[in-house]
């Protein structure tokens, strides 16, 4: 997927929009999506001046918008906006810096009742793990 498709499956805008392509995607299972981090995103100038590092919160927010990807496309569950209901067992393995080229995959665990959903989600640089974690979503209308 471009980013023109994936704009019109996600409602992130710049500067929260982290998801430059998706790769691989498998409907209702998993996608696998790319950011390219670049230095001049806003949230280098001040995380770390001297030394550029991305911040965990946004490396987590890119896997979830990967998520998003595989979400927005299940049948059953257009039409609404999905947010956070919880974050499980994140753990971050490796700065993530100006240069690097974050490649996510977000695979599905669960559904229940069209609300709510969980998803294991990876990031990698240079296939290192930099981050890892269980993603749960809500659907609001």
């Amino acid at each position: 997927m471009t980013i023109d498709e994936i704009h019109r499956l996600l409602p992130h805008r710049y500067p929260f929009a982290l998801v430059d392509r998706i790769i691989e995607y498998v409907p209702g299972v998993r996608a696998v999506g790319i950011k390219n981090v670049t230095f001049n995103e806003p949230h280098f100038q001040g995380h770390f001046p001297d030394r550029p590092i991305m911040p965990g919160v946004l490396i987590v927010e890119a896997m979830a918008q990967v998520g998003g990807i595989v979400l927005t496309q299940m049948e059953e569950m257009r039409g609404g906006l999905f947010v956070f209901a919880g974050i499980d067992k994140v753990r971050f393995r490796r700065q993530v810096v100006p240069g690097d080229q974050l490649v996510m995959r977000v695979e599905l665990l669960w559904v229940k009742k069209r609300r709510f959903g969980k998803m294991q989600a990876q990031a990698e640089v240079d296939g290192q793990l930099a981050a890892e974690g269980e993603l749960m979503f809500s659907l609001v209308d």
